[in-house]
């Protein structure tokens, strides 16, 4: 099995940065992609940015050139760079990833994005 685990939300002004991390441990050589995704309040959960294993990406339009996805595959870990942060990034982020035993998620992270 696989475990993730979420690290680097909070609390930032509009304009500002935050890097997001998600380890992952357990079944490693199983996963496939991982990806962010995010759920703000009274909204659905929406794909942020995603990766392959070979590090090829793709984001949803809202981010595009804002964030940067990334995965260290060293480290097991993904990252997600996120600047220029405005008011309607606030939601809590979760790292996923596509494993051969199914798809996992991570607990989450809260981002909150002042004005």
């Amino acid at each position: 099995q696989v475990q993730l685990a979420e690290s680097g939300g909070g609390l930032v002004q509009a304009g500002g940065s935050l890097r997001l991390s998600c380890a992952a441990s357990g079944s490693i050589f199983s996963i496939a992609d991982m990806g962010w995704y995010r759920q703000a309040p009274g909204k659905q959960r929406e794909l942020v940015a995603v990766v392959t294993r070979g590090r090829n990406t793709n984001y949803t339009e809202s981010i595009t050139g804002r964030f940067t996805i990334s995965r260290d595959n060293t480290k097991n870990t993904v990252y997600l760079q996120m600047s220029s942060l405005k008011p309607e990034d606030t939601a809590v982020y979760y790292c996923k990833a596509d494993t051969r035993f199914g798809v996992v998620w991570g607990q989450g992270t809260q981002v909150t994005v002042s004005s």
